[in-house]
């Protein structure tokens, strides 16, 4: 597996994580970091890792936003949790990672969908994800 694509896996697992117990997702990345330091089993939270989880923290109410606005008959809420983290880091690595072509971004998460969620998660992934990518330029105008 490639460095980003685990990376990314972490990324996931940090942002279900965070989800599932309510909490804080920083707060989840330290406890990860953390733990690397003591239990040489752990491996190390990645430098695309944790730029993938910041940038997100740092959008996650526009992140939250857009996929509500853009889930046709689906609330954030009622979304399978793994669908919920799949789609937020996709967002993220979508609508503000330059230097991850959007098709790998795109395929990375449907790739996380289809290892992680429901048989009907990679394409409504892959769905949702495309249409951000359709309206990207005027998202990205309206953020600055």
């Amino acid at each position: 597996m490639a460095a980003r694509s685990k990376a990314r896996k972490r990324a996931f697992q940090i942002l279900f994580e965070a989800d599932q117990r309510g909490a804080d997702v920083q707060s989840v990345l330290a406890d990860w970091m953390r733990h690397a330091r003591t239990d040489p089993r752990q491996p190390p939270v990645n430098e695309y890792t944790l730029q993938l989880v910041e940038g997100y923290a740092d959008h996650i109410v526009r992140i939250d936003e857009l996929i509500s606005t853009y889930a046709v008959d689906w609330d954030l809420d009622r979304m399978p949790a793994a669908d919920r983290s799949i789609l937020r880091l996709g967002a993220y690595e979508l609508l503000w990672v330059d230097d991850t072509p959007d098709a790998v971004a795109i395929d990375e998460a449907v790739q996380l969908a289809k290892e992680f969620s429901t048989d009907d998660s990679p394409a409504f992934v892959n769905g949702l994800l495309g249409r951000l990518k359709e309206l990207k330029p005027g998202l990205r105008r309206e953020a600055q």
